[in-house]
């Protein structure tokens, strides 16, 4: 509905493109072959008709309408859906002479010579028509993209998203990965490097503590790190505490015990 609106208010406007004080109308033999007309068919010297020229755009049709000078009643009009095309015609022998087709709204059509008297004005005649039909060609390739939503823009906004998303994320967690695992080897224990070696020893034999059996299984590097430097905290409590944990309980201090821990932690690695 909005669309269909649209485009009636659209129709409804006509704009001016180009206005010429003074122009000749032609009566025109027909085309002798199909080389294209020539002016000097025509008895130049000797118009049939002379009045003033102006171009309008009604929607996507473009208007030459030939006015009396002086009352400004029309005389004849070329609607014109493309341009160059069969409504309007360049002569092959001179830039200042056209050959355009005409109606009378009851379906009778003719074909007439109308010619300038500088060439500025028929480059000006020229130019109108061309930026009309530029614009409707861009309002063209627009309703296009309207139709199809999965067009250029909203695919760069969904990849604009994912990237925010995505990547600044993983960024933040590969720096905390990064700048814990190089640390640990420098504390001097010798369980931590390799990790392959340093599961099986704790593993196999039977230690007496339970707490040293449990961290290798569940544990990241960070808690063994905060275990071995602060043992005072319960095993249960540090078995059960991911990397992500210590560093949300130090922000917020919840719990003594827990903030024991994460300080302890926060003291090796910084």
């Amino acid at each position: 509905g909005g669309a269909a609106g649209s485009k009636m208010a659209e129709s409804d406007y006509e704009s001016v493109l180009c206005v010429k004080p003074e122009i000749h109308v032609y009566r025109i033999p027909p085309r002798a072959t199909n080389r294209g007309y020539r002016a000097a068919d025509w008895k130049l010297d000797q118009p049939d008709w002379t009045g003033r020229l102006r171009i309008t755009a009604k929607g996507n049709i473009a208007y030459i309408k030939l006015e009396d000078r002086i009352s400004g009643e029309l005389f004849a009009q070329s609607p014109v859906d493309q341009f160059p095309g069969i409504a309007v015609e360049s002569v092959v022998d001179s830039s200042r002479y056209f050959v355009i087709r005409i109606e009378d709204g009851n379906g009778r059509r003719a074909f007439i010579g109308i010619g300038f008297v500088d060439r500025g004005d028929a480059f000006d005649f020229n130019v109108g028509l061309q930026d009309h039909f530029k614009w409707v060609k861009q309002q063209s390739e627009l309703a296009k993209q309207a139709q199809n939503p999965d067009s250029g823009p909203k695919l760069d906004l969904g990849f604009k998203e994912g990237q925010t998303i995505k990547l600044s994320i993983g960024n933040v967690r590969k720096k905390e990965n990064s700048s814990t695992k190089p640390r640990l080897p420098g504390t001097g224990i010798g369980l931590l490097p390799p990790p392959p070696g340093a599961k099986m020893p704790l593993l196999l034999p039977p230690p007496g503590s339970q707490g040293m059996m449990q961290q290798p299984t569940q544990t990241s590097s960070t808690e063994i790190l905060g275990d071995f430097d602060a043992p005072k905290p319960s095993p249960a409590l540090a078995s059960h505490t991911t990397a992500t944990d210590v560093w949300g309980d130090f922000a917020t201090a919840t719990s003594s015990s827990t903030n024991q821990v994460a300080q302890s932690t926060n003291w090796v690695q910084f």
